[in-house]
């Protein structure tokens, strides 16, 4: 499916929750965040039903995302019930890699491709600092775990945080090729600003070429990150839904002042 701008949409991003084992600063707020309501968020058929009409309109390829989408209760499942869709090419995954260890495996046989893993630093003391107490070491075991099943090519998401030295960048440069890890540098965005750029060794944030939608936890179909736009596949029905928000996609984005990036997927 084309958009205004003759751009062929086969995308789909999914949040699966907006919840997270962890606190990045950039991500959310040191007080905390009011999540939504059990009876809101979409349930795994609801979900796997928008990629199933997604698929019947031109949509090939799911990443799964969150909040962190390996807390969400039966994301394997999920994954299997997407990947047996016809017209789905490709499922993947973005997740901070904590529980990776636990289900790469799984989520490997249910039909998963690959996986991206946020990880900002490799310094236990800053890594630990930036995700408000995570363990490195987690997300070291998640990456083996993730190697080993076949979870390839794994991709690093690395946030340039503000006020960061090079020297932080270099040593994620190093890790990243000695464990012959992929590598993309996201300049930090602020959504109410409408501040972002290209993604380093990526094509996020390249508006001319953006082929994607979003849709959320409880339901919404974003045509665009940058943008306060949404339509509830509840209220507007799924096909309807994916119309309106393809006609809605803009030329580039704008400002966000009504979401956040723990429950839109980043």
């Amino acid at each position: 499916m084309f958009d205004r701008y003759n751009r062929n949409i086969t995308y789909l991003r999914i949040s699966v929750t907006d919840r997270c084992n962890l606190r990045c600063v950039y991500c959310m707020p040191a007080g905390g965040i009011q999540l939504l309501k059990k009876e809101e968020i979409l349930s795994l058929e609801e979900i796997a039903e928008v990629v199933k009409v997604g698929a019947e309109l031109g949509i090939k390829k799911v990443r799964l995302t969150g909040g962190e989408p390996l807390v969400r209760k039966g994301v394997t499942d999920l994954v299997a019930m997407i990947s047996a869709i016809d017209g789905i090419e490709e499922v993947t995954m973005t997740t901070n890699g904590v529980l990776l260890s636990k289900y790469a495996a799984g989520l490997k046989e249910a039909g998963l491709s690959r996986v991206n893993i946020s990880l900002d630093s490799v310094s236990s003391e800053k890594y630990s600092k930036i995700t408000r107490g995570g363990k490195l070491q987690d997300v070291f075991t998640g990456i083996r775990a993730a190697q080993k099943a076949g979870l390839t090519p794994i991709k690093i998401n690395a946030v340039k945080l503000k006020n960061e030295n090079n020297e932080q960048f270099d040593e994620i440069r190093k890790f990243a090729a000695d464990e012959e890890l992929k590598l993309r540098f996201i300049t930090q965005m602020d959504l109410r600003t409408g501040e972002f750029s290209q993604v380093e060794g990526g094509e996020g944030g390249n508006c001319v070429i953006c082929n994607r939608l979003r849709l959320t936890a409880n339901g919404m179909i974003k045509p665009c990150l940058f943008s306060n736009k949404e339509y509830n596949i509840r209220e507007y029905g799924i096909k309807e839904a994916f119309l309106l928000a393809l006609n809605a996609k803009p030329k580039e984005g704008a400002v966000n002042s009504n979401g956040s990036f723990y429950n839109i997927g980043g």
